[in-house]
């Protein structure tokens, strides 16, 4: 090794000396700028704002309201925009390894839910069509579909979009959490997409208490990657997940709304809106320790005895004593969660503005620092 680095030194410093041999410039990588402590993500006649996700070397951050994806640079100046999606656009996560921005797409009335996969270098203008102009593509969740359409109570009838019933496995109402990081278990390692199920409202089951997650090895997806069609939704995407994951944390109101991986402290935070069940704690923002180990352990409320991977609860924050949860009561993200490393997160913050006698929609992602302190971790800076 000592031979071997010698060399290197002493080749790198007659080219230098001899004439006429020209010498590479070395180039440190390019650090981001320091996080803006407000971006604002515009007013849009659409949906509210469900999510964001920042490429800090770019210089961009996308925020998803609901049928609508804006690119802004991290001055909140607007670059360009996708605009008619018919279904639900949720949570979104940036890729750093392929450059792309990854969504929640859902179609419950076609029984349909997607990734929705973003090249993002093409989003130039306002108002490109998320059909014809060759900016998204999507993947099929198969396992989603599988669960969403459970007939748990056996009458041969799928009840549809509703809580209210016994239908849905897990309570499954969908997707909406995204986001990348390593394999559950592991301190680093291939990024994986993970995913957040949706989960119904409803009081009157026993099996609807945990989130669930599945993960998603996304490096082969090129090849199941279909233009985005809503009039004909197409079935192309894995046949199986990379893991399927349980949390208990008690019923909640539509599952993780924001699911982010810190890797600094290798942690992943689940943003929900509460639950209503009066025998669980009903937190907004539950954690989960990335190198703990999935156990196979019985699935609380679950018919049979069922099994499956559970994923502990860190032991941070407020604890409920008569069920052992933990998480923090007074917690906001749930209309996104960007971790930006070092204890930084942006928060966004969700609200409505009345331009011309037209109510729109707003989005500010809002600089705050983790201290983990009850009831809300999260203290905005500046």
């Amino acid at each position: 090794m000592r031979t071997l680095l010698l060399s290197s030194v002493l080749g790198a410093a007659v080219a230098a000396a001899t004439p006429g041999v020209a010498t590479a410039a070395v180039t440190a990588p390019a650090r981001p700028a320091p996080p803006p402590k407000e971006v604002y993500g515009g007013a849009w006649k659409s949906g509210h704002v469900q999510g964001i996700a920042v490429d800090r070397r770019a210089g961009h951050m996308y925020f998803s309201f609901t049928n609508l994806l804006v690119k802004t640079d991290m001055a909140g100046k607007p670059i360009g925009s996708v605009t008619g999606f018919t279904g639900h656009l949720g949570d979104l996560a940036f890729n750093a390894d392929d450059g792309r921005v990854y969504g929640s797409l859902e179609y419950k009335a076609a029984k349909s839910f997607y990734i929705a996969v973003f090249d993002v270098k093409k989003i130039d203008r306002m108002d490109m069509s998320a059909e014809d102009s060759g900016v998204v593509s999507t993947v099929y969740l198969k396992e989603v579909v599988e669960d969403y359409t459970a007939d748990m109570n056996g009458d041969g009838v799928f009840d549809g979009n509703t809580g209210a019933t016994p239908d849905h496995r897990y309570g499954c109402s969908g997707i909406d959490g995204v986001a990348f990081g390593p394999a559950f278990g592991k301190r680093g390692g291939r990024q994986r997409l993970t995913v957040a199920y949706g989960v119904y409202s409803n009081t009157s089951r026993a099996d609807n208490d945990h989130q669930v997650l599945l993960q998603y090895d996304v490096r082969r997806w090129k090849r199941y990657e279909k233009p985005l069609t809503q009039e004909a939704p197409h079935t192309s995407g894995p046949a199986a997940t990379n893991g399927k994951y349980f949390v208990y944390t008690g019923n909640t109101t539509y599952g993780v709304q924001n699911l982010e991986y810190d890797p600094s402290a290798r942690t992943w935070l689940m943003a929900a809106y509460k639950g209503v069940k009066p025998a669980f704690p009903n937190y907004s923002l539950f954690a989960v320790d990335g190198t703990a180990r999935p156990r196979v352990r019985p699935l609380r409320g679950q018919p049979g005895g069922e099994t499956g991977k559970v994923l502990p609860l860190a032991p941070r924050g407020e604890r409920h004593a008569a069920t052992g949860v933990r998480g923090w009561s007074g917690s906001s993200g749930q209309y996104g969660l960007v971790a930006l490393g070092r204890g930084l997160y942006y928060v966004v913050q969700d609200g409505k503005v009345t331009e011309d006698g037209v109510t729109k929609q707003t989005a500010r992602a809002q600089l705050h620092r983790w201290t983990g302190a009850a009831p809300n971790p999260f203290t905005r800076l500046g």
